[in-house]
């Protein structure tokens, strides 16, 4: 233990307030206090704003609580800035002590793995009040948990200024997409107009994950890469031994949130959920066509779940410019790229350091 510092449960040096939710008919768009359910408005430290209110709330949490999630998923925190009613997915911590609410926040994160090991249920994990209230977090001098939280801040404050750098290297991007090529709607320039199943080499849809032919892992010869639906973490499911794509191409999610393009290069097997592309080249260049894609307004049909389908698909419109002033945008999107790939280098190092000191301040 270090010097001056010292070790206490939560339920000694906490307010805990375990959310219960308010009955189903006073939750409305518009009137009483606003309600939480569990981590859908959370921000990276900071809780959003929800869109559900109850004008009959059983439990609250106090301005500047502490929320954390207590269901599935179990331990993740957030600081909420104002009073809220909570609902069973999340509890709320009010420190009774000298303790500064940002550092309870820090202590709560460097303790997720510690909730979720003391999850209970099969179907749906969830942590108990008890749990909470037992959860020993350290305790230093007040001054030394703003030294503290001073320090941590700072590096995901660079955190965040780095990320918002990639998202203007992708404006960047699709800027001078539509400076070189217009509206891929509209076509204003003028282009040849072809439809994408007369563009392509092939277009088609993913299909099972092979059953005896795959691992989580890279383990002997699955060394190709599975891809599923290409909206989290690009749609990574796994490994295999099988080739289905061999040339570079694009991958488009199909159900869901649909429209989500990717590039994928060659020697890999696509799952369910993705339409696989692979454009001529003698007609299309693969960045161009991935921007020109993004562009399009891309409407699934389908019930409750939104879908997009091969012969939907096959049907677009898609402008064909001259392969040369595709492929001068293609050179362009690659210095792009390339700076996109120092800065997410920086964004891997930052974060690397943020969990060497949560370590080393909370372990």
């Amino acid at each position: 233990m270090k010097q001056g510092w010292e070790y206490k449960k939560l339920g000694e040096v906490c307010h805990i307030t375990m959310g219960q939710s308010p009955d189903g008919n006073s939750i409305n768009d518009n009137e009483g206090v606003e309600f939480h359910q569990g981590k859908t408005c959370f921000g990276e430290q900071t809780l959003g704003v929800s869109n559900l209110f109850s004008n009959a709330p059983v439990k609250l949490a106090e301005a500047h609580s502490v929320l954390l999630c207590v269901r599935a998923p179990v331990g993740y925190p957030n600081i909420t800035e104002r009073k809220i009613c909570i609902g069973r997915g999340l509890c709320a911590l009010y420190a009774k002590e000298d303790i500064d609410n940002k550092f309870l926040f820090y202590s709560l994160l460097s303790k997720q793995s510690h909730f979720e090991k003391n999850a209970t249920g099969s179907t749906f994990k969830a942590i108990s009040s008890k749990v909470v209230s037992n959860t020993e977090i350290p305790i230093p001098p007040k001054s030394t948990q703003l030294a503290i939280v001073s320090e941590l801040d700072k590096i995901n404050e660079l955190i965040r200024l780095k990320k918002e750098q990639l998202k203007d290297y992708d404006d960047l991007a699709q800027s001078i997409f539509y400076e070189m090529f217009g509206d891929p709607v509209e076509n204003e320039k003028e282009w040849e107009v072809k439809k994408l199943k007369d563009t392509c080499d092939e277009l088609f849809a993913g299909g099972d994950v092979p059953k005896n032919n795959y691992s989580k892992t890279k383990e002997g010869n699955y060394i190709y890469p599975i891809y599923t639906n290409g909206i989290v973490n690009e749609g990574l499911y796994g490994y295999t031994d099988i080739i289905r794509v061999n040339k570079d191409s694009l991958t488009i999610s199909a159900r869901g949130t649909i429209g989500a393009v990717f590039k994928r290069k060659a020697n890999y097997y696509p799952a369910i959920r993705l339409i696989t592309i692979v454009p001529q080249d003698s007609l299309l260049d693969l960045d161009y066509t991935m921007f020109a894609l993004k562009g399009i307004c891309i409407e699934g049909a389908g019930g409750t779940i939104p879908q997009l389908t091969v012969p939907t698909l096959k049907l677009y419109n898609i402008q064909v410019p001259p392969l040369p002033l595709q492929r001068l945008f293609a050179q362009r999107i690659e210095q792009i790229e390339h700076q996109k790939s120092e800065v997410a280098k920086a964004i891997t190092d930052l974060e690397t350091l943020l969990a060497s000191r949560m370590q080393h301040w909370f372990e």
